[in-house]
C-alpha cells in the first residue's frame, strides 16, 4: 500500500487497498464504541434470581425484597463486597442505560431470533418495501414522462408535483390509516407515497439532463417522437435514474419502520417498538444493525443490475481510470 496515494487529492485506490481499509475503520469505530459504551455504563445493585433464599436469614431477607431495596440506603450497599452483597441475595450488575456495548448487541441476536423472530418480521419488512418501491416506480415513471416531455402537463402540475416533497410524512400516517386502515395495504401505500414525492422530481430532472446533441441527431434522422422518447429519452432517464433509486432505498427504510411501529402487525418496525418498550436497547441497536446490512446487500444488488443493464456505464469508468 502507498501511503503517499492515501492523502493524495481524490486519488484512487486499488480494489486490495478498499477492503484492507474498509477492515481497519470498521474495527476502529467498534473499538471506539466499546470505549464510550463502557465509559457511560453503571453499576447498579440487583436481586440475584439464583439465589436459594432458604439459605438466607429472615433478618437479612428483607433486603431482597423490593420494597426494602427502596428504603435501604444505596451507599451503603455500595460499600458492600460481592461477598457481603451475596449474602443479602444481592449482586452487582453493568448495565448499560445509553449505549450498549458491542458484545450485549451481538448477545442479544439469540434472544430476537428465539422470542422474536426476527427472521420472519425481517422478510416481512422486505415484501414491503419490494412492494412500496415497485408501486412507486409504475405511478412515478409514466407521471414524470408525462410532466418532463408534455409542457402542457408540466404547466398544470410540475410545481404542485414538487411542493409535496415539503409535506412530512409522519404527519399525513393517520390520513393513510383513516383511508386504509392499519393492514400491509396501508403500509405499502404509505411507503409508495413517500418514495412517489421524491421519485417524479427527479424523473422530470433527468429528462431535461438529456443533452441536445441526442435529440439534433434522431431528429435528423427523421425519428417521430415516439421514437424519439424510445431511443433517446428511455434509455437515458432509466441508466440514470437507477442511481437515484439506490439512494432512496435508505430513506424507504425509515418510512418502514414509522408505518409498522404503528401497529403489531409484525416488521421490524414493530421489533423496534418493542425493544424501546421493553428498554432493550441491546435489541434496538441489533435490529438497527439488521436494516444496514440489508440496506448493504440492496445497494449491491441494484449494483449488479445496474451492471447488467448499463454495462456502458461501468465500462467508461474502467476506462477512465
Amino acid at each position: 500500500m502507498n501511503v503517499k496515494k492515501l492523502f493524495e487529492l481524490r486519488g484512487n485506490l486499488l480494489p486490495k487497498d478498499k477492503v484492507v481499509l474498509t477492515v481497519v475503520g470498521a474495527l476502529i469505530l467498534i473499538f471506539t464504541w466499546f470505549l464510550l459504551a463502557e465509559n457511560l455504563s453503571k453499576s447498579v445493585i440487583t436481586q440475584d434470581e439464583t439465589i436459594d433464599l432458604s439459605t438466607i436469614s429472615m433478618e437479612d431477607r428483607r433486603y431482597y425484597d423490593n420494597d426494602s431495596l427502596l428504603v435501604a440506603s444505596y451507599d451503603t450497599l455500595e460499600t458492600l463486597s460481592n461477598e457481603e452483597l451475596a449474602s443479602f441475595g444481592l449482586k452487582k450488575n453493568k448495565v448499560y442505560p445509553l449505549l450498549p456495548s458491542p458484545v450485549k448487541v451481538i448477545k442479544a441476536f439469540p434472544d430476537l431470533n428465539k422470542n422474536d423472530d426476527v427472521i420472519g418480521n425481517t422478510f416481512y419488512s422486505i415484501k414491503l418495501n419490494f412492494l412500496g418501491y415497485l408501486l412507486a416506480i409504475l405511478i412515478s415513471i409514466p407521471i414524470g414522462f408525462l410532466l418532463g416531455l408534455i409542457p402542457l402537463f408540466r404547466g398544470l402540475f410540475s410545481q404542485i408535483v414538487d411542493s409535496y416533497r415539503f409535506i412530512p410524512l409522519t404527519a399525513v400516517t393517520g390520513i393513510f390509516i383513516m383511508w386504509l386502515g392499519l393492514g400491509s395495504e396501508m403500509k405499502v401505500s404509505f411507503l409508495a407515497f413517500g418514495i412517489i414525492v421524491y421519485l417524479i422530481p427527479v424523473v422530470v430532472q433527468r429528462i431535461d439532463e438529456v443533452q441536445n446533441v441526442y435529440l439534433n441527431t434522431v431528429f435528423t434522422l427523421g425519428a417521430t417522437s415516439w421514437q424519439t422518447i424510445r431511443t433517446v429519452y428511455m434509455p437515458y432517464v432509466f441508466s440514470k435514474i437507477i442511481d437515484d433509486i439506490r439512494v432512496l432505498t435508505a430513506i424507504s427504510w425509515t418510512y418502514i419502520t414509522i408505518a409498522e411501529m404503528l401497529n403489531k402487525g409484525g416488521g421490524i418496525g414493530e421489533l423496534i417498538w418493542t425493544a424501546k418498550r421493553q428498554s432493550r436497547i441491546d435489541k434496538a441497536f441489533a435490529i438497527l444493525i439488521i436494516i444496514v446490512i440489508i440496506g448493504i446487500l440492496q445497494d449491491r444488488l441494484f449494483v449488479m443490475i445496474d451492471k447488467l443493464l448499463f454495462p456502458f456505464k461501468h465500462t467508461n469508468k474502467g476506462n477512465k481510470h
